[in-house]
């Protein structure tokens, strides 16, 4: 299953966060493709664990590094993948996750985020 998380949008802030029902798929691939910034920007991507019964959001399960310049970061969380500081964790989906993409200053990047569910 694929999902635009983040619609491509230049941003000076962090955006709501966006809970995804990840069902019975096991991973995540989360792709940001920054397509164009203005001085120094910097964002910074998290996947969260939500508990589906009561919504309270614990530990990332993954951080990326800030992203600072135009390309496309992707990050992984899956069972057994090879683990990759702030690149990919091996760990199962829980039914919920949150994605979040915080930013560092008011300097603008445009950037569009799309999930990638895996059976």
């Amino acid at each position: 299953m694929e999902r635009t998380l983040y619609a491509s949008a230049a941003r000076t802030a962090t955006p709501t966060a966006v809970t995804v029902r990840t069902g019975r798929y096991r991973g995540i691939k989360l792709f940001i493709n920054v397509s164009a910034l203005a001085a120094t920007p910097s964002v910074v991507p998290k996947i969260e664990m939500v508990d589906s019964l009561s919504g309270a959001v614990s530990a990332a399960l993954l951080t990326g590094a800030a992203i600072t310049a135009t390309g496309v970061t992707v990050l992984t969380v899956y069972p057994g993948v090879t683990v990759a500081a702030n690149v990919s964790a091996a760990d199962v989906l829980p039914d919920a996750i949150r994605v979040t993409m915080t930013h560092g200053d008011a300097d603008s990047i445009t950037y569009s985020v799309a999930a990638h569910l895996i059976p």
